[in-house]
């Protein structure tokens, strides 16, 4: 470390390490300056209300908890992932009236990175002179030194997560609570294995990871199945193992700022984000995440803020930069493949940034007052990126992924799952509230001639075989991740996040009620599936679905004669359902045709019939 003063009276520090890390491996640690803070030895913050003389694009007042009741404005981050971020701060009180941060990492030609870690002062008097080396020290430089090496051992050379652990702390009596927990989920058939890796979890990770599980997360770092390990969660949490916490996220920053639900019916469907200064509603099926934390009747959780803006905090945000009125920049951020958005909160919309494998080498975006250009503009990987703000405000810069977290559980997706809704059945919204759940497959299924059966065979064996199907229904949908949501008389109505989903559980079940094992009487399927946008509500205080295209799939049933399918043309043209209707393994014979629906006078629909290929003359049988 070394430590000089400027004429201007700042003090300065600097930092710096050879490390074996890349910068992409080594930044989602050292960039989380939450967990940075933490293992530094940094009081915990509180975020306080901003005075109405600082409120700005990304502006926070923060305020240190005891025993530091010292008071800052702090400046919006800045950074480049995943080379380099820095954040300003202007003191209300104590010993300094700012302090300055720019950590950066430079990738070296013979491997590895180096980490340069510097900070500037103001002093306000003659203690804050004295006060800042502890400050700019980072207050206890040796755990400076021990995170920064753990970090990098964890990076670079895929180490021990025990690199990463603090001592955990199980309140009395939980040791014999977690076993008893432990047994019943074995007798529910969950992988011992993975159950070992939750307890682990549970026991010994910090209370940052644990206050925020996401079972997709885990599931790819252990190399296990994701739904494996969502449904070891779901049951966990069944059993009182782990609690469940839904979130709201604003749809800018992504952030669910401090509130956390435990029950749907807590949630309310619309929200206001401080930090992005917009008012929003769920209506786009990411809005809704569902992580998990450990029941505080086994590990209580702490959770504590020690930042409350850094880059790790909104990670689908590559670029964040702060241009004062006129100022030209050029950066250079590594970016993957994909669309991406360029915003800033000063100003309405956006421009919108397509990375391809051929393009620009440099993309020069001119920001003016009246807005952004409509066209989207394509660079290359490895372009250049000149922002120019000729606005006369300052702009804060925003580059983000368009693409969502695919290791994030949304509430659209686990609503439909079969487990989550045999588990949890009292989950449902508050009356009146509803979120959109975005492309659904919905399928309607019904018995041929069931009416005929209770008469031929009696009320008691005929509900009986009506039963049987049932579980047929429920135990196929749960294979192929749907849910039955409802059974109306014999009739079923569920759900899938795609369509072939969908198509591949009514062709598997039709086949068995067709030819049952045991000897029972055959029984017709007929099935309807269409797929579309709709919204997720409460029906009968249980979760349901509504919307147009809820409607149309109710009616297209009445098409289907029995061990054949009706498709609508969307769910049709889907193109994993017409790999597996063309497939040889699965002989499938499909016919077109149109049909009016009821309340859909003005419009016809074209309508697709799947049937068996070892049947030619189904269609003509049904013309018949």
């Amino acid at each position: 470390m070394s430590e000089s003063t400027n004429k201007n009276g700042r003090l300065y520090y600097r930092w710096e390490w050879p490390l074996q890390a890349t910068p992409q491996s080594f930044w989602p640690f050292f960039a989380d300056t939450n967990r940075l803070n933490r293992d530094t030895g940094i009081f915990p913050v509180v975020e306080l209300p901003p005075r109405p003389e600082d409120t700005g694009a990304g502006r926070r007042r923060l305020r240190f908890r005891l025993p530091l009741p010292i008071t800052w404005l702090e400046e919006p981050f800045e950074w480049v992932a995943p080379y380099r971020y820095s954040v300003l701060r202007h003191y209300e009180n104590g010993p300094l009236r700012s302090m300055e941060i720019l950590a950066t990492m430079t990738p070296q030609p013979a491997g590895g990175v180096t980490l340069v870690y510097e900070t500037w002062a103001e002093p306000r008097n003659i203690l804050g002179k004295l006060a800042a080396p502890i400050a700019l020290g980072l207050i206890a430089p040796r755990r400076f030194v021990q995170a920064v090496r753990a970090y990098d051992a964890v990076a670079a050379l895929d180490g021990p997560p025990q690199l990463l652990k603090r001592p955990y702390r199980l309140v009395p009596g939980a040791e014999g609570r977690l076993n008893s927990m432990v047994d019943q989920l074995l007798g529910q058939d969950v992988a011992s294995d993975l159950l070992s890796r939750l307890v682990a979890e549970i026991k010994e990770g910090d209370d940052l990871a644990l206050a925020h599980l996401r079972p997709y997360a885990l599931a790819d770092q252990w190399g296990a199945p994701r739904r494996a390990v969502l449904e070891m969660a779901l049951a966990a949490t069944r059993v009182g193992l782990l609690d469940f916490q839904w979130e709201l996220l604003c749809p800018m920053c992504r952030g669910a700022g401090d509130r956390v639900h435990n029950h749907l019916s807590s949630l309310e469907t619309s929200g206001h984000c401080a930090t992005c200064h917009i008012d929003f509603k769920a209506d786009h099926e990411h809005a809704i995440e569902l992580t998990f934390t450990p029941n505080s009747t086994i590990r209580p959780v702490e959770r504590t803020q020690f930042c409350v803006a850094g880059p790790t905090q909104t990670p689908h945000i590559a670029v964040q930069q702060l241009l004062p009125p006129g100022e030209k920049r050029t950066l250079r951020p590594k970016l993957g493949l994909g669309r991406y958005r360029l915003r800033t909160m000063g100003l309405p919309g956006s421009q919108q940034l397509l990375v391809a494998e051929r393009g620009e080498d440099i993309l020069t975006v001119n920001l003016h007052v009246d807005g952004w250009i409509a066209d989207v503009v394509t660079g290359q990987v490895g372009m250049a990126l000149e922002l120019h703000n000729q606005t006369d405000a300052p702009q804060l810069f925003v580059l983000e992924e368009m693409a969502w977290s695919d290791q994030a559980i949304t509430a659209a997706e686990v609503i439909s799952l079969q487990c989550f809704r045999d588990l949890f059945t009292q989950e449902a919204l508050q009356p009146g509230e509803q979120f959109s759940v975005g492309s659904l497959t919905v399928l309607f299924t019904d018995l041929r001639d069931s009416t005929r059966l209770y008469r031929e065979i009696g009320d008691a064996p005929a509900f009986g075989l009506v039963r049987n199907h049932f579980d047929v229904l429920h135990d196929v949908i749960a294979e192929e991740e749907g849910a039955i949501v409802k059974t109306i008389g014999d009739a079923v109505m569920a759900v899938f996040r795609r369509p072939v989903s969908a198509v591949r559980a009514m062709v598997k079940s039709q086949a068995i009620l067709s030819n049952p094992a045991n000897g029972e009487r055959p029984l017709q399927l007929k099935a309807a599936i269409h797929a579309g946008h709709s919204i997720a509500v409460t029906l009968n205080e249980r979760l349901d679905y509504f919307g147009t295209n809820i409607n149309i799939a109710a009616r297209l049933e009445k098409f289907s004669q029995g061990n054949d399918l009706i498709l609508s043309d969307f769910a049709f043209c889907d193109p994993e359902v017409q790999a597996y209707v063309n497939d040889a393994a699965a002989p499938l014979a499909a016919s077109p045709f149109e049909a009016q629906l009821k309340g859909f006078d003005d419009e016809r629909f074209a309508l697709w019939r799947i049937f068996p290929a070892e049947m030619p003359d189904f269609q003509a049988q049904i013309e018949n």
